[in-house]
C-alpha cells in the first residue's frame, strides 16, 4: 500500500452531489498531513455531466472513470468491486466515502474485502492516521488512530466546508469495471419531490417535533418554510408518531444536518435530535416548555404556543 487517497463520489449520474465537496476536503486536510495525491472515481454510467464537474475541481489530482450497466445505479456490490480493484492495484493508503446512506452502504463492504477496520464518521484529521469521531450520540469525542496500512473512513459532511467547484482543469482516466457479481439488481425507486431545498443541503430548516400535534399541522411550517426557502424537517418522534415520512427525519438515526439556521418547532431536545443538528450556526427553539432541553443549545428561545406563535411568524414575514 501507498499513501495516495481515493475518494468515492456520490452522484446521479449527471450532477456531483455536494457530499463529495465536503469529502474531498478531509481528503485536502490529509494531504496536508503528508498523504499523497487525491485521486477520486465517479462508478456510473453515462455520466459525461459528472466527470466534467469533477475535473474542474481544483484539488483533484485525477479523475477515474468506471463505466458500465451494471454501476447505472450504483449498488453498493457493483461499486465496492471497481473499488476494491482499484484497491488492489493502486498505491492508495486511504479510502475516503461520505457519511452518507450511500457512503454507509459501500465503505464497509471494502473494508471487509480488505480485511481492515473502518474509521466512521469522522469530524476532524488530527493527522495523517488519526482522526476525530463524535460517539455515545454526539456527547463525547474519540481521538482514533489506524495502524492499517490501508484506511478506510468515512466522512460526516456537515463537519468539513465543501472545497471551490471550478479552477481545476484534470483530464479524466477510464478505469476497468470488473464483471457484473449479480448478487444484487435494480428494482425501482421512490423519490419525494418538493420545491423546497433538499434537508442535508438546505441553508435554513425547520423542523417539527411531537409538539405539532399531527401531521395536519405541519403546513404551519410549510407555511413558514416557503417565505424565507427553508427546508422541512421533523424529529424522531414525530416520525415515529406517524405525522411525516420518515425522509424528513433529523438525528441521529435520520440525517445529520448543519445549515445556517435552523428553528426547532414542538421539539423537546433529545439526545438523538440534537446529535443531528446542533452542528448548525444559528438554532432557534420554539417551545411552551421553559424546561425542555433544546433551549440549552439555542441561541434564541422563544417560550410559545406554536399555534399561535407560528401563524404570526408567517404574518411578520409576508
Amino acid at each position: 500500500m501507498g499513501n495516495a487517497i481515493l475518494v468515492v463520489a456520490e452522484h446521479d449520474n449527471s450532477q456531483l452531489k455536494g457530499a463529495t465537496l465536503n469529502t474531498l476536503q478531509a481528503a485536502v486536510e490529509l494531504k496536508a498531513q503528508g498523504a499523497g495525491a487525491i485521486e477520486l472515481l465517479i462508478a456510473g454510467q453515462g455520466s459525461n455531466a459528472v466527470v466534467e464537474q469533477a475535473a474542474a475541481l481544483p484539488d483533484v489530482d485525477r479523475v477515474l472513470v468506471a463505466d458500465a450497466g451494471n454501476l447505472a445505479h450504483q449498488l453498493p456490490e457493483e461499486v465496492s468491486s471497481v473499488v476494491v480493484n482499484l484497491l488492489e492495484g493502486g498505491d492508495y493508503g486511504y479510502l475516503l466515502a461520505p457519511a452518507t446512506t450511500n457512503g454507509k452502504n459501500l465503505a464497509p463492504r471494502v473494508a471487509a474485502l480488505m480485511d481492515v477496520a473502518q474509521v466512521s464518521d469522522i469530524t476532524e484529521v488530527v493527522s495523517a492516521d488519526t482522526f476525530i469521531r463524535p460517539i455515545y450520540a454526539g456527547n463525547a469525542l474519540a481521538k482514533v488512530q489506524s495502524h492499517d496500512a490501508l484506511k478506510v473512513v468515512t466522512v460526516r459532511t456537515t463537519a468539513f466546508a465543501a472545497v471551490a467547484e471550478t479552477g481545476g482543469a484534470v483530464e479524466a482516466t477510464s478505469v476497468d469495471a470488473p464483471a457484473a457479481l449479480g448478487v444484487s439488481s435494480f428494482v425501482g425507486e421512490e423519490l419525494s419531490v418538493s420545491e423546497r431545498p433538499e434537508l442535508t443541503s438546505a441553508r435554513i430548516i425547520i423542523s417539527g417535533g411531537r409538539g405539532m400535534q399531527s401531521g395536519d399541522n405541519f403546513p404551519l411550517l410549510e407555511a413558514v418554510a416557503d417565505k424565507i426557502g427553508a427546508a422541512v424537517g421533523a424529529s424522531r418522534a414525530a416520525v415515529d408518531s406517524g405525522f411525516v415520512s420518515n425522509d424528513m427525519q433529523v438525528g441521529q438515526t435520520g440525517k445529520i444536518v448543519a445549515p445556517d439556521l435552523y428553528i426547532a418547532v414542538g421539539i423537546s431536545g433529545a439526545i438523538q435530535h440534537l446529535a443531528g443538528m446542533k452542528d448548525s450556526k444559528v438554532i432557534v427553539a420554539i417551545n411552551n416548555d421553559e424546561e425542555a432541553p433544546i433551549f440549552n443549545v439555542a441561541d434564541f428561545g422563544l417560550v410559545a404556543d406554536l399555534f399561535e406563535a407560528l401563524p404570526e411568524l408567517e404574518k411578520e414575514l409576508g
